[in-house]
Formats: C-alpha cells, sequence, structure tokens
C-alpha cells in the first residue's frame, strides 16, 4: 500500500510543467493572472482561447523566452519537472536545451539539410568531438523521428530553405531532438501550413506522442481537437477550463468554454 507521501511524490514526478499563482505583466499590462497548472509527462496537451488571452504569452513563460523582453516581470512560479525555472541557478542554455520551441512560421538556418540538424548539437557539445559516422547517424535518427528521412536522405547537403513549408517546419522540429529535450512547445506550428502540409504536421505530433511532452498552442479548435490529448482554455489571461480534450469539447463545465467552442464570441 502507497503512503500519502509516496502518492505525493509519484504525483508530482508524473508532471512536466507545473506552475503556481503565475502573474506576467508587459510593463504596466498584465496578461497572465494566477494561472495555476498541471501539464503532464508525455501527453499532449492544447492551449485554446481568443487572441490576447495568454496562450503564447505562457508558452514562451515555459523557457523564459519572455526575458528576452526587458519590460516582462513575473511573480509566481514554473516548475519544470519540480525545478522552478525562474530560481537564479537556472542556466538559461541548459533550461532551452531541456524545454525546445517550434514558432508559427518555419526558421530554418540559411545552411544544409544536415547543417540545419546538427546545429543544436554542436553548439551545447562544444570541445568534443564528434566522428563524421556519428554525426550521420545523429542525423538520420532525428530525420526519421520527424518522417522526414525518406525524403530528403538523397539531397542532405542541399539548403534547407529550398524545402516545402511543411518539411521546414518537421526540419525545425528535428532539429531540436538531437540535444534531446524532454518538452517541445509548439506556438501555431501549422499557421503557415496549407491542409496538406497541416494533416502532415499533424501525423507527426502523434509520431512523438509519449516521447516528448507536447505543449501546442493553436487558435484552429478542430486541430486542438484532433491533435492533443487534453485541452486548456484561456480568456482574458485566466485558466478557464483544463480537461481530456474530448470531454472539453464535448461536455464542458463552463460557459464560457461553451460559448467559444460553440463560436458565440472569440
Amino acid at each position: 500500500m502507497k503512503t500519502a507521501t509516496a502518492e505525493k511524490t509519484e504525483a508530482t514526478t508524473n508532471l512536466a510543467i507545473h506552475t503556481r499563482q503565475l502573474d506576467l505583466w508587459y510593463g504596466t499590462f498584465q496578461a497572465l493572472f494566477k494561472v495555476d497548472l498541471s501539464i503532464k509527462n508525455g501527453k499532449i496537451t492544447s492551449l485554446i482561447g481568443p487572441s490576447g488571452c495568454g496562450k503564447s504569452t505562457f508558452l514562451r513563460s515555459v523557457n523564459r523566452i519572455n526575458e528576452r523582453l526587458g519590460y516582462v516581470r513575473i511573480e509566481g512560479s514554473v516548475e519544470v519537472f519540480d525545478k522552478n525555472i525562474y530560481d537564479k541557478d537556472v542556466e538559461l542554455v541548459q533550461l532551452r536545451k531541456q524545454v525546445g520551441m517550434v514558432f508559427q512560421r518555419p526558421n530554418p538556418l540559411p545552411a544544409s539539410i544536415k547543417d540545419n540538424i546538427l546545429f543544436g548539437h554542436r553548439i551545447h557539445n562544444a570541445g568534443r568531438r564528434t566522428s563524421r559516422s556519428q554525426q550521420d547517424e545523429i542525423v538520420e535518427q532525428a530525420l526519421k523521428q520527424v518522417l522526414l528521412w525518406d525524403s530528403v536522405k538523397d539531397r542532405l547537403g542541399r539548403r534547407a530553405t529550398e524545402l516545402s513549408l511543411e518539411e521546414q517546419q518537421k526540419l525545425c522540429i528535428a532539429r531540436l531532438l538531437p540535444v534531446q529535450p524532454q518538452i517541445l512547445l509548439m506556438d501555431e506550428p501549422c499557421s503557415a501550413l496549407d491542409p496538406k502540409g497541416t494533416a502532415a504536421v499533424e501525423e507527426l505530433i502523434w509520431e512523438l506522442a509519449g516521447k516528448y511532452t507536447i505543449l501546442i498552442v493553436t487558435h484552429n479548435m478542430a486541430q486542438a481537437r484532433r491533435a492533443s490529448e487534453e485541452c486548456i482554455f484561456m480568456l482574458m489571461g485566466k485558466v478557464v477550463e483544463h480537461l481530456a480534450t474530448d470531454e472539453l469539447f464535448v461536455a464542458p463545465k463552463r460557459k464560457e468554454t461553451a460559448d467559444y467552442i460553440e463560436g458565440r464570441y472569440g
């Protein structure tokens, strides 16, 4: 029989991200209000809500990208695997190795496909020699994980910017994998893609499920329903509801959620 302490420890370590009373200001404007969220390890979780509700702000708080803006102020805590990432002893380079990010538009480097994949690996392994065969294995494994290997294996020396937008977005995800992140943050990852490209990236998200904790911001409620296991509805900087995706779309508990899903506002 598990003790209360053992159960609490197990419940805590099952969380990839845990925020407590998270407030965030851009100058004098408060964008997040007392956000308490628990994101399960290995799950795909989507964030939905109208424009300006705090979705992307929350996402960027999980790897501290918001800090690039000198006028951002944060109170509360964001724990990644039980460590508050806003503690003074947290190294940003190591945090962003652990928590990778994919943006709305693909942003491949103006270099070869191979060099894009090896970019992060080289930064985090500076001073360590990696043989050509090891590099080739790293590239192959990353591209296979994002279902891109078969289509690009014969053109690894070509510029990444020559790829289709769908392929570029997959490449940007693949670029994160050699440094072995535990969490993938995706901010509107399909917004620049056509329906075929969107379907391909959603297929990839499910392929990565369980291997990584994935947190997706999307304005597309159909996509949230198709491509996530849990869903969070945000409104005006606050979390309104967090449920299993099917439950949130079929039987939301809050009127605000139902109104948004049914298109009555937002």
